[in-house]
């Protein structure tokens, strides 16, 4: 009954103006970024592994700025869940369109790395090419369906558990659909190599550079910035010479191009994942209290 109660909620938020909604989760998440928390204690424990050189009060300020981003984030799932397609245009505009349209006919991997506003891009950008995606099944059967149901409510794209495999992936962008795809969170050990990210040796997997061989597809970097009236999904062009023989190399280059893009919106990066949770044997646990 909560989760019915709250989605309620997120659909009156829908019909507030965008400006109106990033001022809630201002209030909201300055709030909760002065409360204690696991949440924070993540993200503090990343931004000191990455920024190094920042003073810790240089720290706490990016991650103050940042609770309020993922607020506001989450607060505008309305718009994702509810908003019209005129509506989601105007909230999500495009730069680099022409970098996609240029492909048309080849596979192709939008590597999608996690900002606030990847839900929101996610749903545009299959507004503008058929669209596969990978999602995690949620333990509620009821709000699983509701998001299937909400990422699928356009008819623009089709998505895949992460449990089904990549078969299914491989054989839609074959079909023609575009893969949406979120490489850079850290999921243990199998099918992963240990690359700097911000300096730090990451678990991080080869997917990208497997799928993209496998398929023959191009990767088109890209990712959505905030701005005072909603987003731009910017669409980086095609990496060149990409994917090479060696996975490794690829995941680090994969890594630095994320780092690229998050050292221009610091504050947009999801931060309060653990992203250096794996390590390799004999190294401490970064998250330890």
């Amino acid at each position: 009954m909560g989760l019915k109660l709250l989605v309620g909620l997120v659909w009156l938020l829908s019909w507030l103006p965008f400006r109106a909604v990033s001022a809630l989760g201002w209030v909201a998440g300055q709030l909760i970024a002065s409360l204690p928390s696991s949440r924070r204690h993540i993200g503090e424990v990343n931004l000191r592994l990455c920024l190094p050189d920042w003073t810790p009060a240089q720290r706490r300020r990016l991650l103050r700025r940042h609770f309020v981003a993922m607020v506001q984030m989450l607060l505008e799932y309305g718009y994702c869940w509810f908003a019209s397609p005129e509506r989601l245009r105007r909230l999500m505009r495009i730069q680099g369109l022409e970098h996609l349209k240029a492909l048309e006919g080849r596979p192709v991997i939008l590597m999608m790395p996690h900002f606030t506003g990847l839900d929101l891009a996610g749903l545009r950008i299959s507004m503008e090419t058929p669209v596969v995606s990978i999602y995690s099944r949620q333990k509620d059967v009821w709000l699983d369906e509701f998001f299937r149901t909400r990422r699928l409510r356009l008819g623009t794209g089709i998505i895949f558990s992460r449990q089904q495999g990549t078969r299914s992936v491989i054989r839609a962008l074959r079909d023609g659909y575009r893969l949406y795809y979120l490489p850079d969170q850290d999921f243990g050990h199998r099918d992963s190599v240990f690359v700097p990210f911000f300096g730090v040796n990451a678990a991080t997997i080869t997917g990208l550079s497997r799928m993209a061989a496998v398929a023959n597809a191009a990767v088109l970097p890209c990712y959505p910035r905030r701005e005072a009236d909603g987003y731009t999904l910017v669409i980086e062009p095609a990496l060149d010479d990409f994917p090479t023989a060696d996975a490794t190399a690829d995941a680090a280059r994969m890594n630095a191009v994320i780092e690229a893009q998050a050292r221009r919106q610091l504050h947009q990066y999801f931060w309060l994942h653990k992203r250096f949770k794996s390590r390799l044997p004999g190294e401490a646990d970064f998250y330890a209290r």
